[in-house]
């Protein structure tokens, strides 16, 4: 059974696709960036997934942001 995705992950999954965009990278180099697979940064995107702090962290770095910056929320 699949889970209702929650506000946060949602939130965290337009933070992503917004600074991915920002930079012009596709999910593709994101996910080579991360380590992660293509699915599981498309999953992370639509709020399906719940990221863990160290995959947090793995985007910050990718997107060169502080981490307390990824988990701003300002759109």
């Amino acid at each position: 059974m699949r889970r209702k995705p929650t506000e946060l992950a949602k939130k965290f999954g337009m933070k992503i696709r917004i600074e991915r965009v920002k930079l012009g990278m596709s999910q593709e180099k994101l996910a080579e960036a991360a380590n992660l697979t293509r699915n599981t940064v498309s999953a992370l995107e639509r709020g399906e997934n719940s990221p863990t702090l160290e995959t947090i962290a793995v985007f910050a770095k990718a997107f060169n942001l502080d981490l307390p910056k990824m988990l701003e929320f300002n759109f």
